[in-house]
């Protein structure tokens, strides 16, 4: 059985990009984008909106700095 993240549940567009990524690193975006606040989340669909596909969340500064901070925890 394959393990999946349910992304869907977010409301949210994502890359396809996403699902070549490992579980954990899924679970991780997952973790990112589930705890974004709304400023947050208008910028990540303005920034999917215009960039499309080569949109990649886990090159993204926002995400860099949520990881930074989640490990200075």
């Amino acid at each position: 059985m394959t393990e999946e993240v349910n992304f869907d549940s977010l409301n949210i567009q994502i890359s396809e990009i996403i699902k070549r990524y490992t579980i954990e690193q899924q679970r991780e975006i997952f973790e990112y984008l589930s705890e974004m606040d709304e400023h947050n989340r208008k910028a990540y669909d303005i920034a999917y909106s215009h960039l499309g596909t080569s949109f990649n969340i886990a090159r993204s500064n926002g995400f860099k700095e949520w990881q930074a901070h989640k490990k200075s925890k």
